[in-house]
């Protein structure tokens, strides 16, 4: 006779601020997990890129070499390499063990606001205020991107990477689905400048934060808008959406200095953080735990589950 199996655990969200990383950066323009959730990246407004154990709270090294703020970053799936993006135009790729930029891509023709690998890290995709997507080869030596995708009538804000796709919002109010294996562009229009973008885990839809202080989550493959999630604000700044590990919660920065979640399913507004009385510019969720990075000012915390034991003594 076979038992049957236990329920799953009721998925948990974040509640407890565990850690305050206080970065020496100036102001905080995003914040990353790595590909693993072990370490994350601090984008600083003096210039910096910084790389951390958050769970520790020890800041591992600083990459210096943009020539104004940088405004985001990733690591690749190895963590040997990062690739960053700031308001010098330029798209860096840097070598993590040695500290050094390998090559920089210059060719936008305004601030970088977003970077992402593919899954191989053989491409970096960087999206820029100059309205434009821009795909770059990591292992050749020419200096033009391999692919520019131009339909944004403004500035793209964010993009994220699939193993076959590019999603892209615009302050155009599109979001934008590039199906790099059919060749075809899907795009959706939501009609309010759109801040940030994500896939969902299973890769069924895509949710969009915009500056009508809303999510949308949308079916990837018919636009379908199947969930909209408000009470948060987002009127002027760039905020970051996120989805939680299990893809049952979404989450959003907010202008008032809460992070607030949302049941994806019911809509209904589940958790709001107090991270600080100053704009939540940043968000990363780690990628398998109920693990937030929340980025004000100068400064990232660290919030966990309320059953978590941190080993030893917390900063916070």
């Amino acid at each position: 006779m076979a038992f049957p199996r236990p329920r799953p655990a009721r998925p948990e969200l974040p509640r407890r601020r565990v850690r305050t990383l206080e970065c020496g950066q100036g102001a905080v323009r995003a914040v990353r997990f790595n590909v693993d959730g072990n370490y994350c990246l601090t984008c600083g407004s003096d210039k910096s890129l910084k790389l951390w154990n958050p769970h520790k709270g020890t800041a591992l090294r600083t990459y210096q070499g943009h020539g104004y703020e940088v405004l985001d970053a990733a690591g690749s799936f190895d963590n040997s390499q990062i690739c960053s993006c700031g308001a010098d135009k330029t798209v860096a790729l840097w070598d993590v063990a040695t500290g050094q930029v390998v090559r920089k891509y210059r060719g936008h023709a305004g601030k970088v606001n977003c970077v992402q690998f593919n899954e191989e890290a053989t491409i970096i995709v960087s999206g820029s205020i100059d309205s434009t997507v821009r795909c770059w080869d990591c292992r050749s030596r020419r200096p033009d991107p391999v692919q520019v995708l131009d339909e944004a009538k403004d500035g793209v804000s964010s993009v994220k990477v699939s193993d076959h796709e590019i999603l892209s919002g615009s302050v155009d109010g599109r979001v934008r689905r590039y199906d790099l294996r059919a060749g075809q562009l899907y795009s959706d229009y939501i009609g309010s400048p759109i801040t940030s973008v994500c896939f969902s885990k299973d890769g069924q839809c895509a949710l969009a934060a915009s500056l009508d202080s809303t999510l949308r989550l949308l079916d990837k493959e018919t636009g379908e808008l199947l969930g909209e999630y408000t009470g948060h604000r987002s009127t002027a700044y760039r905020l970051d959406c996120v989805l939680s590990e299990q893809d049952t919660h979404v989450g959003s920065a907010s202008e008032d200095g809460h992070v607030y979640f949302w049941d994806l399913v019911e809509g209904s507004l589940a958790l709001s953080l107090a991270v600080g009385c100053r704009v939540v510019q940043s968000l990363s969720f780690h990628p398998t735990l109920p693990c937030l990075l929340a980025a004000t000012e100068g400064h990232v915390q660290l919030w966990r589950e309320e059953t978590f034991q941190p080993e030893g003594d917390t900063v916070t």
